[in-house]
């Protein structure tokens, strides 16, 4: 398909964080969410990446000047493994959604088998 433009893609991550439910969002701490044009070298195909200390792993001095976790939506593969702009918008909500449960602890074989891999 014909890739977005940035700053619709970028939209599109937007509009996927906003069907994250308020209650969960809350929960969230310390996190900024990014978009990236390619993964790193070696991983072609990654859709998205968390890097940091889930929320479940932290313990009471973790914050003491820690930067903010990440969430990093790669445009290329995500562009190149869809057939339409429908299919995009729908891939980027399921990977926004895959690595925020991340961020809550939550490993690839339970999302897996949630349906959410």
């Amino acid at each position: 398909m014909l890739p977005l433009r940035p700053e619709d893609f970028d939209g599109a991550v937007s509009d996927a964080l906003d069907t994250v439910p308020l209650e969960l969002l809350d929960m969230v701490d310390n996190l900024v969410v990014l978009v990236d044009d390619e993964p790193p070298a070696g991983e072609p195909e990654l859709l998205g990446l968390y890097e940091g200390v889930p929320l479940t792993e932290r313990d009471s001095g973790w914050a003491a000047g820690a930067l903010p976790d990440r969430i990093t939506i790669f445009r290329g593969p995500l562009t190149r493994w869809c057939a339409d702009e429908a299919e995009l918008r729908e891939e980027i909500a399921v990977t926004v959604v895959h690595e925020l449960a991340h961020h809550f602890g939550i490993d690839d074989q339970q999302l897996h088998a949630w349906g959410w891999g």
